[in-house]
């Protein structure tokens, strides 16, 4: 069977979209990076500022209150070549790491976490809530010329009261999910194209590695194939996007690994799912500023809280 979907543009001229969340009224709330917005897109690829963000809002979720969670990176450096726009290294007016909360309904923004046990965030990227309404986000690092800082993921509380480090160091993890039942956590490194599984104990706490590996290795993708952020499907397979090749990478925990390919962009970024029988899918192209939207093979994974 050809599980190739057939893809359409919803909107063009984003400034490095990511983040995407499917939105019960039909509407995708993302974040541009570039711009440093969080932007709502109306079917029709009408596009509005929700809020502004200084820095680089990256990954974005809705949480137990009906708010917007944002990841933000601090800022990075962009060049344009050929027609797309390429992220760099940590740019010259970087704010620093955080974590944020935006308000839909007056668009007010509060900044919730900084710094977790006196180590300040680096590059938030990816969140993800869970169940009992806490959230996992990956902290990427930054990156220069001459340095990579390690990143780790962490676990912490919508209310600002609590934060913790789950697990590092890595070398720049950036997608992170959950299983369908809520037991896994798993997180994609962008520099090594892997994907790595982690039991988890109590929220928060996972079980420590034995070994070598720091993890439960799921792939290491060959060639020269980046990865971003990542959603779950129902069946508990992890669709991480996929740069370089430009695409969606279906990833099992029997190592085995099925793609699905994007129309032309490098930067394929992230995808989320949605509709009634959550085949829609809503994936951003960084590199072109294009919201895509295509039915997809396989139902996605229903998160804990949406709008």
């Amino acid at each position: 069977m050809d599980h190739q979907p057939e893809f359409t543009t919803i909107c063009t001229g984003l400034q490095f979209p990511e983040g995407p969340i499917a939105m019960a009224d039909g509407s995708v709330i993302l974040v541009e990076i570039q711009r440093q917005t969080l932007t709502r897109i109306t079917p029709d690829g009408t596009r509005t500022t929700i809020a502004e963000l200084p820095g680089g809002p990256n990954g974005a979720a809705i949480g137990p209150d009906g708010a917007v969670y944002v990841c933000n990176n601090g800022g990075f450096e962009f060049h344009q070549k050929g027609g797309i726009t390429h992220p760099g290294h940590k740019g010259a007016h970087y704010t620093g790491g955080s974590i944020q909360r935006v308000d839909l309904s007056s668009g007010a923004v509060t900044t919730l976490y900084t710094e977790c046990d006196g180590h300040p965030l680096r590059g938030p990227n990816d969140i993800v809530f869970d169940a009992q309404g806490g959230f996992y986000f990956t902290d990427l690092g930054k990156t220069t010329r001459d340095h990579i800082e390690h990143g780790a993921f962490y676990y912490a509380r919508p209310d600002g009261s609590h934060i913790n480090r789950v697990f590092g160091p890595m070398l720049t993890p950036n997608g992170i999910g959950l299983s369908p039942g809520g037991d896994t956590v798993y997180v994609a490194e962008t520099r090594t194209g892997r994907v790595w599984g982690h039991d988890i104990v109590e929220p928060g706490v996972v079980q420590r590695p034995t070994g070598l590996m720091p993890g439960r290795l799921l792939t290491t993708l060959p060639d020269y194939q980046l990865l971003d952020s990542l959603a779950m499907q129902a069946d508990g397979r992890v669709c991480v996007a996929t740069l370089i090749r430009g695409g969606i990478s279906i990833v099992a925990e029997d190592h085995s690994v099925e793609y699905i390919q994007l129309p032309d962009d490098p930067y394929i970024t992230n995808i989320c799912f949605g509709g009634p029988d959550m085949r829609d899918a809503w994936i951003t192209g960084s590199g072109t500023g294009t919201l895509f939207h295509g039915r997809w093979p396989y139902a996605g994974l229903r998160l804990n809280f949406n709008g």
